[in-house]
């Protein structure tokens, strides 16, 4: 694929994109062989621009306001294996292989630190 055609394909998923009203993306970030669910970080255009064209997720801290990169400081980086959105445009699914740990609490798993016992509920109830 030429440079030129992958410019003009992100700019069409970037038109199709609907950001919210702070021009932020959700995104979730899953492993691509195992399908767990890794994180959820936020991106804007230009995050996900270089997320689509650069093979490494790029997310926008809401905290620092900056862009950042998972591996960057660290060394558990994730590679991108794959992305969609969902069926509205407004939430971002990126699958990826990720090496090391994902959450910057040394967990594998954002979703690891905080487990719930919700009731579980059955089609039958």
């Amino acid at each position: 694929m030429s440079t030129e055609n992958t410019v003009t394909e992100v700019a069409g998923i970037l038109e199709r994109v609907r950001f919210d009203d702070k021009g932020l993306l959700p995104a979730i970030i899953q492993q691509w062989d195992t399908s767990e669910v890794l994180m959820l970080g936020y991106m804007n255009d230009e995050a996900l621009r270089r997320t689509l064209t650069e093979g490494r997720v790029t997310f926008w801290s809401r905290s620092r306001q900056e862009y950042w990169r998972k591996g960057d400081t660290s060394g558990h980086a994730q590679f991108v294996k794959g992305a969609a959105l969902d069926c509205d445009a407004d939430t971002l699914l990126v699958q990826v292989d990720q090496i090391g740990v994902a959450c910057h609490t040394g967990a594998r798993r954002c979703f690891d630190v905080d487990p719930l016992a919700p009731v579980v509920g059955s089609p039958s109830t």
